[in-house]
């Protein structure tokens, strides 16, 4: 399986998770439902999107 490292600021991800746990979704969820809905739109939720996608695609592939 390969392994994906990412850096990210702390403070966010924490900020993240509480909230993704707030709502009752995952991290992925969390992450979308932010850029649905238009909050700071950044570049770095989108990166961390795409890495999250990316890391559950793998996992999917290796999985078949």
């Amino acid at each position: 399986m390969a392994r994906v490292v990412l850096e990210i600021d702390t403070q966010l991800y924490r900020l993240l998770e509480s909230s993704a746990e707030t709502h009752h979704l995952s991290l992925e969820e969390e992450c979308c439902r932010r850029l649905r809905g238009g909050e700071r739109r950044s570049h770095y939720l989108q990166a961390l999107l795409a890495e999250l996608r990316a890391e559950d695609e793998q996992r999917r592939a290796n999985s078949r």
